[in-house]
């Protein structure tokens, strides 16, 4: 399983409309196709991101290479209720490869929950926009974690 965390969408205080609506930035475009080297050689069978308009379109150009379509999954919204994201991951699981989007304050809940990373709250973790988790399966909770920065990204 891949996990994303959306690329970049510009200043939230500076967005007008509604937060989920606000869109990548250019440079959150760049990333999204940047990712698509990245992602695509790990034979996807799922795509799969929050409704917010910044984490679908961080994995349009991926689901446009795939032929896949990117399915909205609430337990991925931002603020979403941990154990519910953590339980659509664990469901996710060892079913093929999925690729995941999702926010900032929802990856280290999941990761503590369903990897035992021990990091609370995020307190440590890398989360830069645009990075992935790579979660590797074990029966029913991922066995090890790895973070992969984002693309182009300096990776110390």
């Amino acid at each position: 399983m891949l996990l994303v965390r959306h690329a970049h969408a510009g200043s939230r205080r500076q967005w007008p409309g509604p937060d989920a609506e606000r869109p990548l930035s250019p440079q959150g475009w760049a990333q999204a196709r940047a990712l698509v080297a990245v992602l695509a050689p790990w034979a996807v069978d799922e795509v799969r991101s929050s409704p917010f308009l910044r984490c679908t379109q961080t994995l349009e150009p991926l689901a446009e290479r795939l032929g896949l379509t990117v399915a909205g999954d609430e337990e991925l919204a931002e603020g979403s209720p941990p154990e519910r994201s953590a339980r659509l991951v664990r469901e996710l699981l060892g079913r093929g490869t999925s690729v995941l989007c999702t926010h900032g304050d929802v990856i280290p809940d999941v990761l503590a929950r369903v990897v035992g990373a021990s990091t609370p709250a995020g307190a440590g973790l890398p989360l830069a926009k645009g990075s992935i988790w790579v979660l590797e399966a074990g029966s029913d909770r991922a066995v090890a974690a790895r973070y992969l920065p984002p693309p182009g990204a300096p990776a110390g």
